[in-house]
């Protein structure tokens, strides 16, 4: 409604319904004058889920205080949807007719099955002619704790989601006569050898880059770190030191973390099973069967059961376009001059996963700048700075004039 209250024909906002879900696909006519197929802009309009008996702020309702935007997607992605809308509203109000047609592309599940995504990706022959695709759910600018702006990473790739589930299996019983074996045991077991269990250290030539570059910005015993493990990736001690750190240890290897448990089936019996969701991020390149087997010799237990119930979905890299760059760093180097830019692997999984599949390739590049610390997505009180959301307004329709402006 706002695309169309704005002055949008009616004919170019579309919404497509898909089961409990939709998503929109709206277009920005060009006069066509570039000659060049259309720049997709993504985004996602969906949440994770939140228990809003665990936040101190409403989830779902958003809220501030003096320094920060509190709910459920003020940064994934709530935050990238009103950057791009606000900037296609306000380009029209301006006047401003681009020489390429524009379409935002939003999915409206990308958080659980992505099944808007695969949609739009694959069976959408309009939107497979786009020259490229950008995204605002991924990339950004680092800041340290004082503020100071680090580096801004562009995504260019993607780790692989996978996800199994671990069930141990038994014929239970009355709880006054335990057994020696039983089923939540017998996965409590498993699910500490995964926890324990390591991966191997990957790296390719994008992520030692990148640790280079942050570990100089960053400084003291964690920039050190990352510094020794792009000179050398085989330091054992050095990855050992980015292990134990949330924001980075996804750039170095594949990482399995469970996340969910159900189990038993009455307080006064035995269990007859116990299932682990099991969630995994593979270091693109890397096979998820070779993850798979892994994860059974960790175990070490063929009585678990393993079932994969979220398939893998690989894409390849991006090789970063210097136009593409160019437009970016005309928005960022506005805000923080000279402040170095970088192509990286995304640890976790977005809608540009399957528009590079489908052969579109795909860069993210969000407005946000804010400490790696406080980003809680997906976690308790999600929140973004109110400077770095409006500092971020101009973000778009600068990279939108550089690339589609006469």
């Amino acid at each position: 409604n706002e695309l169309i209250n704005a002055g949008f024909p009616p004919a170019d906002v579309e919404v497509l319904p898909n089961g409990e879900t939709a998503s929109l696909i709206a277009r920005y006519r060009g006069n066509d004058s570039s000659g060049r197929a259309p720049i997709l802009l993504l985004g996602h309009m969906d949440v994770v889920e939140a228990r809003p008996e665990d936040w101190e702020r409403p989830p779902f309702e958003l809220t501030k205080d003096e320094n920060y935007f509190y709910a459920r997607g003020t940064i994934d992605n709530k935050f990238g949807v009103a950057q791009l809308t606000s900037t296609f509203i306000r380009l029209l109000k301006e006047g401003f007719v681009p020489n390429r047609d524009l379409i935002l592309v939003f999915s409206g599940d990308e958080e659980s099955g992505m099944v808007t995504t695969r949609q739009l990706a694959y069976d959408r022959p309009d939107l497979a002619e786009a020259e490229f695709a950008l995204n605002s759910d991924a990339g950004g600018g680092e800041l340290n704790e004082d503020g100071k702006a680090l580096v801004y990473t562009i995504q260019a790739a993607e780790k692989t989601y996978i996800t199994w589930e671990i069930t141990a299996r038994n014929p239970g019983g009355h709880s006054s006569r335990p057994r020696p074996d039983n089923a939540i045991y017998d996965l409590a077991d498993a699910i500490t050898k995964i926890r324990n269990y390591r991966f191997p250290v990957r790296w390719n030539d994008m992520t030692l880059e990148y640790f280079d570059v942050t570990g100089q910005q960053i400084g003291g015993e964690l920039g050190d770190a990352m510094m020794r493990f792009a000179s050398n990736p085989e330091d054992q001690a050095a990855a050992e030191r980015l292990a134990v750190e949330s924001s980075y240890v996804g750039s170095t290897r594949t990482t399995c973390v469970v996340t969910m448990l159900r189990a038993g089936h009455a307080e006064n019996a035995l269990p007859q099973s116990a299932t682990a969701t099991v969630n995994c991020r593979i270091f693109a390149g890397d096979p998820a069967s070779e993850v798979l087997a892994a994860l059974q010799r960790v175990v070490g237990n063929n009585a678990i059961e393993f079932d994969e119930i979220y398939p893998p979905t690989e894409s390849p890299v991006s090789e970063l376009r210097e136009d593409v760059r160019a437009a970016i760093s005309e928005a960022v180097h506005s805000r923080y001059p000279g402040i170095r830019m970088l192509a990286y692997m995304e640890s976790g999984g977005t809608d540009g996963m399957h528009f590079r599949r489908a052969g579109i390739p795909t860069w993210a590049a969000s407005g946000i700048f804010m400490n790696p610390d406080e980003m809680f997505a997906h976690g308790l009180n999600e929140r973004v700075p109110i400077k770095t959301f409006y500092d971020a307004l101009d973000h778009w329709s600068t990279i939108i004039k550089e690339l589609a402006g006469d």
